[in-house]
């Protein structure tokens, strides 16, 4: 049941909407104060009354029933307890959906409604390091949370396979390259030839990069198996990658992909008296809106991954018709995407109001930063495999005997990369740590996927004692606490979709393991003092376990069935 919606339905502010109070009800940081209040500062300048007057007349005035069994006002808070048993009966009513297989948590919210999700973009011939982190998990954790509400989703792998650096690489490659030893190489052989170039480049040689470029542009059958070459060893690379951290995509469709879609865009532009010239080139003026001008092409008559983003937009809404479309990209980006979206304003689409940049701030390690031109770069795949090998030897330490250790510290490792990324609010910059990351008694992916261990091995212990009927056992505090934990989850759920915010799934999973282990100190479940009393509490840690298990699979974590 979604109760701030019951609860709203019971509450009657003169001007203010049903939807509107559901909102703005919350879940009180102390359980103490209630399971649920309303805030009424914000109806004090509508009705021309003090907030803890509102509360108060709203109090009086609530029905108490079988849901809410009171409704109390605290100073400007309006404070609803739930009937225990109710929302005992309710949780295990929506829970078997889970059971059933339809998902605990999932809804049809979405049907018919297209969401379109550019992320990762990884570029061509260049390493995938630590900085693609974030973009990859937070894509891919919206891709599946989206799905999991029921919309249509379209994951794009919007490519960087267009520019100089491929003419730079093809010179290096004649130059210094050998075939047998760059197919051994793969990626790392393609970078040492990219930086190489960057770090002997003569004029000379910058303009035979350039001709390079211009051969692949104009189609020469040398120059374009050879970019397509380096692409083919890239994909390879890091489909591995993308394997390893569960990520999928259904479009890779990048920025060479448009290079043919732009002269309509460029020709709506001027139709529409947008395109003015400035210095030569040809622009949108956004002065008018605090922004520098949008550059569409250069002096020279070039576009530039502005104009091939202008047009991939365009493709999008014509291929896909998305109600969506969300860019993950750093926010060092944010005056790009401002840009972007008020040119396709500027151009009378309605739908530029759809379109939203998922901004994110950086990944570094405690180390600091890299720069791929240098060649100074922290490559993904080193911070996986390592975080993978650290998590091995700490399940050495802490479970010898343990099967399958292996598998389990590739389970834990990456998640611990995952989790890294998205447990904090995405607009944060994150400096990661392998210590922090494999903490087992901390706010990690370890510390949930601990409890879920814990979780099946306590349901192992019980699944052969009989059980009684869990509808006349008394629920006591801790109980109601799970209980109201694990009824979190839809509204997690939706919560981080509305919010493009993968990081409130983390913290729900971080909390609900942390109450459920209190749960788990205090209470009895496989020797509790009645069938009945057995038989709820085995059946809150099956839950547990499933909505655990959900939530984490969610953000692209797995979890081991023990650890």
């Amino acid at each position: 049941m979604d109760y701030k919606a019951y609860i709203a339905e019971h509450i009657a502010v003169e001007g203010v909407t049903k939807a509107e109070v559901a909102e703005a009800i919350a879940v009180p940081p102390d359980a103490a104060m209630g399971d649920y209040a309303l805030p009424c500062f914000k109806f004090a300048k509508l009705l021309h009354k003090a907030p803890n007057l509102i509360a108060q007349e709203l109090a009086e005035k609530y029905p108490a029933d079988g849901i809410v069994s009171s409704a109390e006002a605290a100073g400007a808070y309006l404070n609803f307890r739930l009937n225990r048993k109710a929302l005992a009966a309710d949780f295990f009513r929506e829970f078997a959906l889970e059971e059933e297989g339809a998902g605990y948590g999932s809804s049809e919210e979405g049907a018919g409604k297209t969401v379109c999700i550019d992320y990762s973009s990884v570029n061509i011939a260049k390493p995938f390091h630590i900085g693609h982190l974030s973009t990859t998990v937070l894509g891919a954790a919206l891709y599946r949370i989206f799905k999991y509400l029921g919309y249509n989703v379209v994951g794009i792998n919007h490519l960087g396979d267009y520019g100089t650096q491929f003419g730079k690489l093809i010179s290096a490659y004649k130059k210094w390259g050998v075939k047998e030893e760059v197919e051994k190489g793969g990626i790392h052989a393609i970078n040492d030839l990219y930086v190489r170039f960057n770090a002997e480049a003569t004029e000379e040689m910058e303009a035979e990069a350039r001709e390079n470029f211009r051969l692949i542009e104009s189609g020469d059958e040398e120059a374009n198996a050879l970019f397509e070459w380096f692409k083919s060893l890239t994909m390879r690379y890091v489909g591995k990658i993308y394997d390893r951290l569960h990520v999928t995509f259904d479009s890779y469709a990048g920025e060479r992909f448009y290079i043919d879609k732009m002269q309509p865009v460029i020709d709506a532009l001027k139709n529409k008296g947008l395109l003015v010239e400035s210095q030569g080139a040809q622009v949108v003026d956004l002065e008018k809106y605090g922004m520098p001008p949008f550059i569409v092409l250069r002096s020279d008559g070039a576009s530039l991954y502005a104009t091939r983003d202008l047009a991939a937009a365009f493709y999008r809404k014509q291929t896909y018709d998305f109600d969506k479309c969300l860019y993950v990209v750093a926010y060092q980006q944010n005056l790009h995407f401002k840009q972007l979206f008020k040119v396709i304003e500027l151009m009378g689409e309605a739908w530029a109001k759809d379109m939203v940049h998922v901004a994110y701030g950086m990944v570094s390690l405690e180390d600091g930063a890299m720069s791929t031109r240098k060649g100074k770069v922290v490559w993904l795949e080193d911070v996986i495999d390592r975080c993978v090998e650290k998590a091995k030897n700490v399940l050495e330490e802490k479970n010898p005997a343990l099967e399958n250790k292996s598998d389990v510290a590739e389970k834990v490792g990456v998640g611990a990369v995952i989790f890294g990324a998205l447990y904090n609010n995405k607009i944060k910059d994150i400096v990661f740590s392998y210590d922090k990351a494999l903490n087992f008694d901390g706010e990690t992916s370890v510390y949930v996927q601990y409890t879920c261990a814990r979780c099946a091995s306590v349901l192992e212990k019980v699944k052969d004692l009989p059980m009684g009927e869990r509808a006349n056992a008394p629920i006591g505090e801790r109980e109601f606490e799970l209980i109201r934990a694990l009824g979190g989850f839809p509204d997690a759920v939706k919560a981080a979709a509305k919010n493009y915010e993968p990081s409130v799934i983390a913290r729900w999973c971080v909390d609900t393991a942390q109450v459920f282990n209190k749960f788990y100190l205090d209470c009895k479940i496989a020797q509790a003092e009645t069938e009945d009393l057995r038989a709820l509490r085995a059946r809150l840690t099956r839950a547990t376990l499933a909505a655990l298990t959900r939530g984490l699979s969610l953000l692209g974590i797995g979890v081991p069935e023990k650890m």
